[in-house]
């Protein structure tokens, strides 16, 4: 599978959205969409967007609502202030992280399934 990558002097606003796992350390801002691929958030990157992957590697630094529908990974020195939404979650001690976590399975109800209601015959 291939791989990309955006340098540290690389600076991109707007949409950013691919089919294969990447690598940034420059800065983005806006929204960032790798459904199916490994986003990974370098030392040196600054992100300030929507995330939305299959799995989040966090070392550098990211404000913005982060969504992994396998997993979120934050490293030691990684930032997050936002949201997570994934099943998996690890924070390394020493990293930083403001924001609330949601661990809710793909797939799984959000709510207990109520048993129909059977109609009643006169």
């Amino acid at each position: 599978m291939s791989m990309g990558n955006i340098g540290k002097s690389v600076i991109i606003k707007g949409e950013l959205s691919g089919s294969e796992d990447l690598t940034i350390e420059g800065q983005v801002e806006g929204k960032i969409e790798l459904n199916n691929n490994v986003l990974t958030i370098g030392t040196n990157a600054k992100i300030k967007a929507q995330v939305f992957a299959k799995t989040v590697v966090v070392l550098g630094e990211v404000t913005g609502n982060i969504n992994a529908s396998e997993k979120v990974d934050i490293r030691d020195n990684g930032s997050v202030d936002g949201d997570i939404t994934s099943p998996k979650v690890a924070i390394a001690e020493g990293a930083h992280f403001r924001g609330a976590i949601d661990m809710n399975r793909a797939g799984a109800p959000k709510s207990p399934a109520k048993p129909e209601a059977t109609p009643v015959k006169a």
